[in-house]
């Protein structure tokens, strides 16, 4: 019994001496550090707030704003140590800690991204390789997929054989792009690049096109409203239409000078308009006015003159005449009127010494079409101090009539609207003023009129009189006695306006 006491008793210090052994070894001098720093893979780059734990777990810590971190009293043993962050892939090291000592982790993580793939090379759809265009414009079509359903983004680069010049249209969402200012008779290379802000861009293969030369000889000549601008277009006697001018840009009023072969006519930026002009395919612009430019009571119904043998060019500004050679130099003061209305529209005959105006109020009523001299002397009244609204100003090649359009209705609001504007010749040897209209749709308006190259006709707009329904250009035969002949008339061109001829 009592042997068995003392053996009981042994094995309890044992025990005890056990117990003090193992406390000891888990005690401050049995636990290790682990500290390290995480990075972008590549670009060695220190990622902060990326969260760091063990497996067995011991403590979760988030890296400083250098990418360093520290897990204090560790246990020694083998460990599994993980990184984690948004956007990147998890990192995981396995280490061995020893006691009282600092093991050292380095993490390099790849972004989540690394295994993305890019686009597929954008294949390039229209203008199909050497394609030739008919027009200024083209409308690019280019296509790239993306397997992961990433959203793609285009560059496009564009270059011409003409010039160095590269244009570059970024940030395209859609796989297709329209471009309205190319140059006519020129051949561009083109260049797509896709990207889904991940990987690289894919470039796309060149691809070229052509612009056809314009028809130099085409005739006639009128305007066309496309996305909100006024766009000039040439035809030819058969009817094919070819666009001159960019519809990013408002132009408008062309008339053509024969012995300069190029065209004349107005652009407006903002709420200021200058005379340009440019050669018969489009090409070789130049802007003419500068500091002293034309303006009127409205910018939309001025006009100016250029006679087919001059070089000079007519223009208003409220009550004054200039004149300005087509090259921007030489700028003169012709005429300014007496009573302080304003000139709209003029046109003029050098050979005859002839000048053409109409005159109105700020309103553009009260208006007065006369001619003069370029002394300034008054030759002949058409209309003086008339109600209503008139427009369109012409003389004859034979300088015996002019022409132009007048509203008999007499109607006057703040929109300058006309309810049944007629078109009129005066000729000056019998003082008789003949109506062309007499065959005009009711409810409409004939306006801008201008002699055709052999004065036998008029060429025209008709217009509904609502002020905002399409415009055509028309052909009418002149009859100028007391017959009972009809006015034909024939539809040129569908929704145009401001026509010229030659």
């Amino acid at each position: 019994m009592i042997l068995n006491r003392t053996y009981f008793k042994l094995i309890a210090v044992f025990i005890i001496l056990l117990s003090s052994c193992n406390e000891d070894r888990i005690g401050e001098f049995n636990y290790g550090t682990i500290e390290g720093k995480v990075v972008s893979e590549g670009a060695n780059v220190p990622i902060p707030n990326t969260r760091v734990s063990t497996q067995p777990i011991t403590s979760t810590v988030f890296t400083d704003s250098i990418g360093n971190f520290t897990i204090e009293n560790v246990p020694y043993g083998e460990y599994a140590v993980q990184a984690r962050k948004d956007d990147f892939i998890s990192g995981l090291e396995l280490t061995n800690v020893l006691e009282n000592s600092v093991v050292n982790v380095i993490f390099e993580l790849q972004p989540s991204t690394a295994n993305n793939k890019p686009p597929t090379t954008p294949l390039l759809v229209a203008p199909t390789q050497n394609q030739v265009l008919q027009s200024t414009e083209v409308v690019f079509e280019f296509l790239s997929v993306d397997l992961e359903g990433d959203p793609i983004t285009y560059t496009l680069e564009l270059r011409n054989d003409q010039n160095q010049d590269v244009l570059i249209f970024e940030d395209i969402t859609e796989n297709i792009f329209t471009y309205s200012q190319l140059q006519l008779g020129v051949q561009y290379f083109w260049q797509v690049t896709a990207t889904d802000n991940i990987n690289s861009p894919v470039l796309s293969p060149f691809g070229t096109f052509s612009v056809i030369n314009a028809n130099v000889d085409n005739r006639f000549l009128f305007v066309r409203t496309i996305n909100g601008n006024n766009v000039i277009f040439s035809a030819d006697d058969s009817g094919n239409e070819f666009q001159l001018t960019s519809d990013d840009l408002n132009s408008y009023r062309p008339r053509r000078n024969v012995a300069a072969n190029r065209i004349a006519f107005l652009q407006s930026d903002g709420a200021a308009v200058d005379i340009y002009t440019m050669k018969r395919d489009g090409s070789d612009k130049v802007r003419v006015t500068s500091t002293v430019k034309p303006n009127g009571f409205n910018l939309n119904e001025i006009n100016f003159s250029w006679p087919p043998t001059s070089d000079k060019i007519y223009f208003p500004q409220l009550d004054k005449l200039y004149r300005i050679n087509s090259n921007g130099q030489g700028l003169e003061l012709v005429y300014q009127t007496t009573d302080g209305s304003l000139i709209s529209e003029v046109d003029v005959s050098e050979t005859a010494n002839i000048i053409a105006l109409k005159t109105n109020n700020l309103d553009g009523y009260n208006v007065s079409i006369f001619t003069i001299d370029f002394s300034g002397n008054i030759l002949d009244t058409v209309i003086s101090g008339a109600p209503g609204a008139a427009s369109g100003l012409n003389i004859s090649v034979t300088n015996k009539r002019v022409l132009y359009s007048y509203d008999v209705s007499e109607f006057q609001n703040i929109s300058y609207r006309r309810l049944d504007s007629r078109i009129f010749v005066y000729d000056w040897d019998s003082d008789i003023t003949y109506d062309v209209s007499d065959n005009k749709p009711a409810g409409t308006n004939d306006l801008e009129p201008i002699f055709s190259p052999n004065e036998a006709f008029v060429v025209f707009t008709n217009t509904s009189n609502d002020g905002i329904s399409q415009k055509n250009v028309y052909e009418v035969e002149i009859f100028t006695n007391d017959d009972n002949d009809t006015n034909t008339r024939l539809e040129l061109y569908t929704n145009a306006f401001m026509p010229d001829s030659e």
